[in-house]
């Protein structure tokens, strides 16, 4: 709701005692060197003790570690090193600090003296009216004159600008390292997802070899009589069934690579995975520990978008104080020197020297009202850069917590799926080896192949999440803006 505008301050916005009264206070402010605005004080924010769904509670943290102490993998490394060297996204943030740089430098140089140099060189003619005995009508005029104002900054309104511009730096800092952080998650989920699809594929060729032979074995069965067609064709639609899995997982697999193709900061092509015996041996052992979280009061000094988002409030607050120093009046200094003559050879002599000093007093009051509203607005912002930071806050600690309890779920998901497989390929060698003397029924074979072929997929599914599930943790708690270090 919009706060009423207070009638005396109208009023008295519009009388010349006013302006009196503001001199007499502006002297007073001098002596004080105040500004106007409250003094930025972080907003306090409830913090748990604990992470929900944090198992051990320590101070140490995995967003602690460097993005290359967390992902192991050598052309993992590789591709997130190349990422923050190529990504556009990533320069368009180190432009933008290049920008906020040039804003402070402007705002600081608000509180300095403003000095100019003016050279003129005229030829006039005088009105005969206007013309002095003895001169000619058409003449010269050459002038110099070098100039100095200052505004006096009594309510500390180039402060609180310099202050808000301050803030906006680090802003565009933090937000930088908030697009490292996303671009490491992001390399580092295509990647795993990419390995994933890559064993999906294999997987299935593999299953796709196996049921080719069991359809020439059904096929020579068929031709000896003793089974009949219906397995034959039984055994050509499970056939089918795996091939048909070949083109979508291709077609996945093509769009991984061009998306983290462009993630590395160049046009679509091929992405070269690790080593391949490496990822089989790491396959079968069983998944990691959850990761340390640390405490909740380090997440606000660690996520960059945290950070982010106070300095936004830093500078809405220092606004406010740029906004309540124009209600006042300005003071200005100036003073100004040089010479004009009517000869360029004399134009720096003595007889041609001018100068002049002054002072002035600015109280606008048309745009007196306009400035109360401006106050309005900057009181609006803050308070809703204030909401914005809580409410990141609690997102952050949110996405904490999921990323936790899903690392503990999938973890058993992924234990539970190897366990599925090891009996899925028992009852699978079991199935066939009675099918082929004669002990089990054909469909027994074309079951057991089936939910083997299933669960394969899915125990590769569930490897993924385990693997995204740390990413989103490490990403969550505040980790991958960090700048590698040389060894």
């Amino acid at each position: 709701m919009r706060r009423k505008i207070p009638t005396a301050l109208r009023h008295a916005a519009r009388s010349p005692i006013w302006i009196a009264g503001c001199a007499c206070v502006a002297a007073c402010a001098c002596i004080a060197a105040c500004a106007l605005g409250p003094d930025y004080r972080r907003p306090d924010t409830k913090t748990p003790a604990a992470y929900r769904f944090e198992q051990n509670t320590s101070a140490d943290s995995v967003a602690d570690a460097g993005w290359w102490l967390v992902y192991r993998d050598p052309a993992l490394q590789a591709l997130i090193r190349e990422s923050l060297a190529n990504n556009l996204d990533v320069r368009i943030a180190a432009a933008r600090i290049d920008q906020a740089h040039a804003v402070l430098g402007s705002a600081r140089l608000q509180r300095l003296p403003q000095i100019g140099v003016a050279v003129d060189a005229t030829r006039q003619r005088t009105s005969a009216y206007e013309l002095a005995a003895g001169r000619a009508p058409v003449g010269n005029v050459f002038a110099v004159q070098s100039t100095l104002s200052y505004e006096i900054d009594f309510w500390g309104k180039y402060r609180r600008a310099t202050e808000a511009a301050r803030a906006q730096l680090l802003q565009s800092d933090y937000a930088k390292q908030d697009v490292m952080a996303g671009l490491v998650a992001g390399v580092a989920t295509a990647y795993f997802t990419l390995q994933t699809l890559d064993e999906q594929l294999a997987i299935t060729r593999r299953t796709v070899g196996t049921r080719q032979k069991f359809v020439d074995l059904t096929q020579a069965q068929h031709d000896r009589g003793t089974v009949s067609q219906l397995d034959v064709a039984t055994a050509q639609a499970q056939l089918a069934v795996a091939k048909a899995n070949l083109p979508d997982l291709l077609r996945q697999i093509g769009q991984t690579e061009n998306q983290l193709s462009v993630l590395l900061g160049h046009n679509p092509d091929r992405i070269v995975r690790g080593d391949e015996r490496a990822a089989a041996a790491n396959s079968s052992q069983p998944p990691p520990p959850v990761p340390a979280a640390g405490l909740p009061s380090s997440l606000l000094e660690r996520r960059p978008d945290l950070r982010e988002a106070e300095q936004n409030l830093v500078a809405a607050n220092a606004e406010v104080g740029v906004a309540k120093a124009n209600l006042f009046p300005s003071i200005t200094l100036t003073a100004a020197g040089g010479g004009v003559s009517t000869a360029l050879s004399s134009l720096f002599s003595g007889p041609a020297g001018t100068w002049s000093v002054g002072g002035e007093l600015l109280q606008p009051l048309l745009n007196s009202q306009r400035n109360l509203y401006q106050l309005e607005l900057a009181d609006a912002q803050k308070r809703q850069a204030l909401l914005q930071y809580q409410k990141s806050v609690q997102t952050a600690f949110q996405e904490v917590s999921d990323a936790l309890i899903a690392r503990q779920q999938d973890a058993d998901v992924l234990t539970a799926q190897e366990a599925q497989v090891d009996a899925q390929r028992r009852a699978n060698t079991i199935a066939l080896a009675r099918y082929r003397v004669g002990y089990a029924s054909y469909f027994n074979v074309i079951d057991a192949d089936r939910e083997l072929f299933t669960a394969e997929l899915s125990l590769s599914a569930a490897r993924l999440n385990t693997q995204l599930s740390v990413v989103q943790l490490y990403r969550a708690l505040g980790g991958g803006w960090q700048v590698e270090t040389a060894q």
